[in-house]
């Protein structure tokens, strides 16, 4: 198992990563300065979702002339939540700053959070883009839909222009790592709790290098999870699909009796085509909805780790490495 340090260190910053060699050394370049000049005890907690390139390998070779990086490799992908929430279990400073490692959010503006956090004595500061126009069309017109969307569906809290670049609290890391979620969302989450908070703006960046980690598939999976962990709207919208369907259906039968009772029943099949269809449309929809909700439930009941842990840097010297369930913390 990891030792604990001595004393924790003031600050750690928490970076998932996946596939992220041809990064790796652009982000550190950057983050390694900035950090040296706060002028304080931190830590990096690198956490790699399962790579499948030389990104755990380059870690450790950059880690030999920088002891602050620590190193926590997954045994398999997990996604970007779920890594996050592994860094954020790992991760000991009394501040922890969550920042991805394609440099869209510049390191540079973690001085000024800490600082905000420290001279406004909030628990949690996010960093706010005031400028994406970095961002393909497409990627900006995906995630307004998805913070339009969840404005309504979860709550006027969620920010519009707020990722997952954040510095929090011990406080609020201690709250988010006793949640019992299985697959919480972040950017969500931080701000349902109601902890004070500030902002602190700044320029959102084109990527470093390498691919986005946030394709169409995973964007639709983030607004699922983002919805089903956070409203049950979708099932009153279904109860309200079922209503509706039943009157049109009723309209339906009442056409045909009097078309019957006025002798103009022909044989026809649209009506009956298209009634099929929106029943059975209707149907696979609500049982979709539903099955979300279950699978969540079935998740639940299981409590199956999220993750396992297949080497933590901290544990050196100890002679092994053995992998560490920390998902579950009821």
């Amino acid at each position: 198992m990891p030792q604990p340090l001595a004393s924790p260190p003031a600050l750690s910053v928490v970076t998932p990563m996946y596939n992220e060699r041809e990064a790796v050394d652009h982000f550190v370049a950057r983050l390694r300065p900035v950090l040296d000049g706060l002028g304080l005890a931190y830590e990096v907690v690198a956490v790699d979702d399962g790579s499948r390139d030389a990104t755990v390998a380059r870690l450790l070779q950059l880690r030999a002339d920088w002891p602050q990086l620590r190193v926590v490799s997954l045994r398999r992908n997990v996604g970007h939540q779920a890594a996050l929430g592994a860094g954020l279990r790992s991760a000991r400073g009394d501040y922890v700053v969550s920042i991805d490692a394609d440099l869209q959010d510049p390191p540079e503006t973690i001085g000024d959070m800490l600082a905000a956090a420290r001279e406004q004595g909030v628990d949690v500061v996010y960093g706010v883009r005031t400028d994406r126009s970095t961002d393909t069309i497409f990627k900006r017109r995906t995630a307004g839909i998805y913070y339009w969307l969840m404005r309504r569906l979860v709550g006027p809290w969620v920010s519009d222009q707020a990722g997952d670049f954040r510095l929090m609290s011990r406080a609020v890391v201690d709250v988010l790592n006793g949640l019992p979620e299985q697959r919480p969302v972040y950017r969500l989450v931080v701000p349902s709790l109601g902890f004070s908070s500030a902002e602190v703006a700044y320029v959102r960046a084109e990527r470093v290098a390498g691919e986005t980690k946030y394709p169409l598939s995973k964007m639709i999976r983030l607004t699922l999870d983002s919805v089903t962990s956070f409203s049950a709207t979708p099932l009153r919208i279904a109860t309200w699909l079922g209503l509706l369907s039943f009157f049109i259906c009723l309209a339906l039968v009442i056409s045909g009796l009097v078309a019957w009772g006025f002798g103009a029943v022909v044989p026809g099949w649209t009506s009956l085509y298209v009634a099929v269809l929106l029943l059975g449309g209707i149907q696979l929809i609500c049982l979709g909805l539903l099955g979300e909700y279950i699978g969540r439930i079935y998740a639940a009941v299981q409590n199956r780790p999220q993750y396992l842990i297949g080497m933590d840097t901290a544990d050196e010297g100890t002679g092994s490495v053995e992998p560490i369930e920390l998902a579950n913390h009821h």
